[in-house]
Order: structure tokens, then C-alpha cells, then sequence
């Protein structure tokens, strides 16, 4: 049983292992990118890395492809740039005039606000891939200047005189080392297409350089001063090389930060184009708008002071009228269902045409009150002739009114003075009052008297049943005479009648009687009332 669990055992330990070995590995090595190049000569291991000018790892190997390429692996340690696309670059670069060399990397080329980036790099064997086509190297300036001397010179022109007869039928092909070979004609092809893209902004800056060119020539002497000043410039920064070279090392992260803020940026300036274009459209308007706008705020000027004083009481105003405005509000709130239910009657009142309709009832109601006949217009109105129309403040006979009752048998003097003093000092109402009192005082005494007489005992010792007093002389028949209104006089009457609809019997010029409510009659047609 021992032997058979040995062989399992050495298995688990040699997963166990093979494990730990693989992830310390996949510890040390981080993220790591294997560039082809078409030469990396004098790279060694070890050797910078540069993204921007900034360090971000180091060359781990060198190694030979099987077309017999450079593989520089490139063991990336910051992970702020461990994000290679597909249309990521690196090139072989002089560190300095001894001979190093650093390895300079783009992850990406730089593109537009919301575009989609370009997919990361093939990965093989915990490596990312980037092919031939994506790396470049420079020529030393020591290489150029050997052209120039002997015997290099004359080896150059024989390459050159042979280089025809040699790559004679393959240009494309020569033409295409020569862009690998040489990475300045690869970016100079780049500059020539974007230049000859840009070729109408090209002329417009030759144009606005002449303008610009041509006052700095005319102050020239003051750009000689710009000159010396900026060499002071200079000398005060280097003075401050080492802060320079702090903030130097904090820029990468600064960049970083500041990357997604300049995407917002530019999110934020394409939406604010079409406000900005509109704002152009509208410019002279505007400025219209501020040159009058002086004016008005001076002359706006001493009602902001009187605001500002008027401010100062008003603050201990609203601080007394808290209690009010609290009120107010548990009023409003009372009154909400109120003011709902007006607001539907007023606007039952608006949608169903009641303005209109309460026109018309005013226009039918003047209309009805109204009359007109060969005279002309006159006015339908019931006029009331009698002591009861005017204010009093004792009782008087024939007419109901809130005072203590006072005993029928009172003089006809009393009565008589009372009507008189409710009169006023209105002499055609005193003779109004005068007339009316007459008459009623007469008919009152007239009917006691009747009745004293009905209930006076007979022989037969039965009062005597009474007669019907005449209508002309009952208190009834004065209360139903006074209001009601003559008709239309004759032409000998008085023009103190008012023409009525009301239906009356036409009556002559009464004639003086004796009858108590003559006097009253006599006075309405024009009489002295005696």
C-alpha cells in the first residue's frame, strides 16, 4: 500500500512545485512585450525602457527569430503602462554619445475623444507579440558623418553604383527595407501626408505669418529685448533645476490624471460649439445689449440705495410679520378646499359663457324697466306717497314698525306732532307728512267713534250689530290707497305724476269732501292738503 501511494505523492509534489515555479515566475516577469526588430544592434540586457521619457521597465532578453530578426523582450514593471494595442510602436534610441541604447514605446497612438481604442496585443506564451511592422530604429549620427571620410566615402559610391544593377526589378521591395531600414523616412512620409492634408492651413499660416512677421520687424529692437530677457529666464531656471526635476518626476501622474479630465474637456467643447456659434450670430446684439446696460445701471444706481435702505426696516417688518404670514398659512391651508371649488365654479363660470350671460341678463333687465312711447323714454317705477317712507323715531298710525305698542285712543294733536317731527326740516316733506297726517288722524278718529256708537247698548240690551264702515273711510282703505300710484293726469293735473305700467281705473280732479282721504288726495293733485 506504501508503495503504491510514493509514486502519487511525487506527482502532487512535482504539480506543487511546477506551480509555485510558474506563478513566482509570472511574479517577477510582470507584463511583458516581444518586439521584432529588423536590427537592434548594441542592445544589451538591462538596458531603459521609455514611454514619454519616463521609465516604465527594462530590457529582460534578447533573442534571434527564425527569418533571423532581433526579439527584444521588454519587461514593462509600471503598472500604469501595461496596456499594449495593436497599433503600439517602439524604437531602438542612442541613451548618449558612448554608444547605449534605450528602448522608446508607444502603447497607443493617440486618437479622437470617444473612439473605440484598437485591440491589445496577441499574447503567446505569457508574451505579448509585436510584429516587425510596429518597431523602428534610428541611424547614429556617428554612421552619417563616417560617409564623409576616406575610405568610406568611396566604398558608399560603389554600393550606390552597384545598388542599381543589384535591386534591379525590386524597388517596392527596396523601398520598403528603406522605410524599415530608416526610421526618419517612414516619419517623413507621415509628416509629407499630414502636411499635404493640411496644405490650406499650410498657406493660411504663411499668410498670417507675413502679418504677424511684419510688426515684429517694425519692433525689432523690442524682440531684442524679449530675447535678452527670456537668456534671464533661462538662468533662473536653472537655478531651479532640481524643483524643475521634481515636478519633472510627478508629471507622468499628473498626465495620467489629467487624461480622463481632457477627454471630458473635449466632450464638453463639441457640445458647447453649436452655443458658442449661436452666441457669434448674436454677437452685435450683445454687445448692444452691454453698451446700453451702463445706463441703466447708473441710473439704476440710487433705487439699489432707497432698496437698501428700505431693506433695513423691512427686515424687522417681516421678522414682526411671522406671526401674520403663519396665520396666513393655516388659513391657506383652511381654505384650499374653498378655493378648489371656486376655482371649478370659476371655471364652470368661464368655459359655459356666464360672462355673457350675466351681459345679457343686465342688457334684458334695463331693457324691461325701460319704456318708450310718443314722448319719449320713460322709466317703469312704482312711487310710494305716504308717512311710511320716511325715517322715524316714534310710532306712527297706519304704519308697522318695532316700537312698543301705544293705545289706540290717542290724541289726533299727538299724532298729529309726531308725524310732523318725523318730517325733518325737508319743507315738501313736512307738507307730505302734514297732509298724511290729517287724513289718517281724521280716519282714525272717525272709525273709534263708529265703534264706540256699535257697542253703545240698545233697549233690548244687545249691542247693536255695526255697519260697514264705507271703503273710502277705513284704515285699510287709506293703507291701500296711500301706496298705490295715479294714473297719468290730465292735462290739468300737476306734472308731479309718474306714467307706470300698473293697472289703475282713471280718476277726474277730485273735488274737496268730506271724506278724511280727500285731503291726501287733494295734496297729490296739487292742493294745500287742508
Amino acid at each position: 500500500m506504501t508503495r503504491k501511494l510514493v509514486p502519487v505523492l511525487l506527482a502532487l509534489a512535482v504539480i506543487a512545485v511546477a506551480v509555485v515555479v510558474l506563478v513566482a515566475r509570472e511574479e517577477e516577469h510582470g507584463y511583458r512585450v516581444r518586439a521584432i526588430f529588423d536590427n537592434a544592434g548594441f542592445v544589451i540586457e538591462g538596458e531603459d525602457v521609455k514611454i514619454a521619457g519616463v521609465k516604465v521597465g527594462k530590457v529582460a532578453a534578447l533573442d534571434v527569430t527564425k527569418d533571423f530578426k532581433a526579439a527584444v523582450v521588454l519587461d514593462i514593471t509600471d503598472p500604469g503602462y501595461q496596456d499594449f494595442r495593436r497599433d503600439a510602436s517602439c524604437i531602438v534610441r542612442p541613451q548618449n554619445l558612448i554608444g547605449e541604447r534605450f528602448v522608446e514605446c508607444t502603447p497607443t497612438q493617440p486618437r479622437s475623444a470617444g473612439t473605440e481604442p484598437p485591440p491589445p496585443l496577441r499574447e503567446v506564451n505569457g508574451e505579448r507579440q509585436l510584429p516587425v511592422q510596429n518597431t523602428m530604429q534610428t541611424v547614429d549620427i556617428d554612421l552619417i558623418g563616417d560617409t564623409m571620410r576616406e575610405p568610406e566615402r568611396e566604398r558608399l559610391s560603389l554600393i550606390l553604383n552597384e545598388l542599381g544593377t543589384g535591386l534591379a526589378g525590386r524597388g517596392r521591395d527596396l523601398n520598403e527595407v528603406i522605410r524599415r531600414a530608416n526610421p526618419a523616412l517612414q516619419q517623413t512620409n507621415q509628416v509629407l501626408a499630414i502636411l499635404a492634408e493640411q496644405n490650406t492651413a499650410l498657406e493660411q499660416l504663411a499668410v498670417n505669418g507675413d502679418r504677424i512677421l511684419a510688426p515684429l520687424a517694425r519692433d525689432r529692437a523690442q524682440v531684442a529685448g524679449a530675447i535678452r530677457n527670456s537668456s534671464e529666464v533661462a538662468k533662473a531656471t536653472a537655478e531651479k533645476r532640481e524643483a524643475l526635476a521634481a515636478d519633472l518626476q510627478t508629471l507622468p501622474a499628473f498626465l495620467d490624471e489629467l487624461k480622463p479630465t481632457m477627454v471630458r474637456l473635449g466632450t464638453l467643447a463639441d457640445a458647447s460649439t453649436p452655443v458658442f456659434t449661436d452666441l457669434g450670430a448674436n454677437a452685435q446684439a450683445i454687445n448692444d445689449l452691454v453698451r446700453r446696460l451702463g445706463p441703466f445701471s447708473k441710473a439704476s444706481i440710487p433705487a439699489v440705495e432707497s432698496l437698501g435702505e428700505a431693506a433695513k426696516s423691512g427686515t424687522q417688518a417681516v421678522t414682526d410679520a411671522r406671526p401674520v404670514i403663519a396665520d396666513l398659512r393655516a388659513l391657506a391651508r383652511s381654505l384650499r378646499p374653498v378655493s378648489l371649488t371656486l376655482r371649478q365654479v370659476l371655471e364652470s363660470f368661464r368655459d359655459t359663457g356666464g360672462i355673457e350671460r350675466a351681459m345679457d341678463y343686465i342688457f334684458y333687465q334695463v331693457a324691461a324697466i325701460n319704456g318708450f312711447d310718443s314722448v319719449g323714454h320713460y322709466l317703469r317705477a312704482a312711487l310710494l306717497v305716504n308717512q311710511c317712507a320716511t325715517y322715524a323715531v316714534t310710532p306712527v298710525p297706519g304704519c308697522s314698525a318695532k316700537f312698543p305698542e301705544q293705545r289706540a285712543s290717542a290724541s289726533a294733536s299727538r299724532t298729529l306732532t309726531s308725524a310732523i317731527d318725523a318730517a325733518g326740516d325737508d319743507p315738501v316733506l313736512r307738507a307730505t307728512a302734514l297732509a298724511l297726517a290729517k287724513a289718517l288722524g281724521k280716519a282714525v278718529e272717525k272709525a273709534q267713534k263708529e265703534t264706540r256708537t256699535a257697542k253703545t247698548p240698545t233697549a233690548t240690551g244687545r249691542a247693536e250689530e255695526p255697519k260697514p264702515p264705507a271703503p273710502a273711510a277705513t284704515p285699510d282703505a287709506v293703507a291701500t290707497v296711500a301706496p298705490t300710484t295715479a294714473a297719468a293726469p290730465t292735462p290739468a293735473a300737476t306734472p308731479l305724476a309718474v306714467p307706470t305700467e300698473t293697472a289703475a281705473v282713471p280718476t277726474a280732479t277730485p273735488a274737496p269732501s268730506a271724506d278724511p282721504a280727500d285731503a291726501l288726495l287733494d295734496y297729490l293733485f296739487g292742493g294745500d292738503g287742508g
